[in-house]
């Protein structure tokens, strides 16, 4: 099965499976999610795929659900919420890199075969999480923000896809600048680096493009 077709239904089976924690847990399952969404964005990242003819990393479709998320939040229940929720993401990131960079310090055993995987996996990821936290703080708070901005220029429900798209897709540009700077500048080639930026922000575009119908799913359905 080609990449970009495995790509779209990655996309659609996430988004869904947001809608579905919202649907069962309500505000708490959009904070889980967010928690979730950040660790695992950050260890697909480091593999590289052929999309569309281009290089591009994973994980921008699970991170796109944590935008989404935040957006949820901020439009039914407001910007203190959804500052809460980008704050859970932060320190569950850092959690994960302090915990995986202890771990790798045990001996492992005579029988073991998980310390070579794993070193490959987490031993990047102090440099990885130090682009994705920058990014990640500077990006979601600007996306609260200039959400928050557009819900109170913009308040009628018909104006819904300019708020989650306008936000979400300025706020990842900023996010895809910082991250890839941190994490990839020195470690890729300039062109291989450039090319990683574009494909990067293209493919989060088209994410904030899909997730559009799921932000209307959310904002009308019935929960606790």
């Amino acid at each position: 099965m080609p990449n970009e077709l495995i790509w779209i239904l990655f996309a659609l089976i996430n988004f869904g499976m947001l809608l579905l924690f919202y649907r069962l847990f309500g505000r708490t399952g959009l904070f889980v999610w967010i928690g979730i969404a950040t660790i695992i964005a950050n260890v697909q990242v480091l593999k590289t795929i052929e999309l569309f003819g281009l290089t591009a990393t994973l994980g921008n479709i699970i991170y796109g659900t944590a935008y989404l998320a935040t957006d949820i939040l901020n439009e039914k229940y407001g910007k203190k919420d959804a500052r809460q929720a980008v704050w859970l993401g932060f320190s569950t990131l850092i959690a994960m890199t302090i915990m995986m960079q202890v771990a790798l310090q045990f001996e492992p055993g005579a029988s073991d075969f998980a310390q070579g995987p794993l070193q490959s996996i987490f031993g990047m990821i102090p440099r990885i999480a130090l682009g994705s936290l920058a990014a990640y703080i500077v990006s979601q708070y600007f996306d609260v923000w200039i959400y928050d901005k557009l819900r109170k220029m913009f308040p009628s429900d018909s104006y819904l896809w300019l708020r989650n798209n306008g936000s979400t897709l300025i706020s990842q540009l900023l996010d895809t600048a910082v991250f890839c700077t941190i994490a990839f500048l020195g470690i890729y080639s300039p062109s291989v680096w450039l090319e990683i930026f574009i494909t990067t922000y293209i493919i989060k575009f088209i994410v904030a493009l899909i997730d559009t119908p799921f932000m209307y799913a959310a904002k009308y359905m019935k929960v606790k």
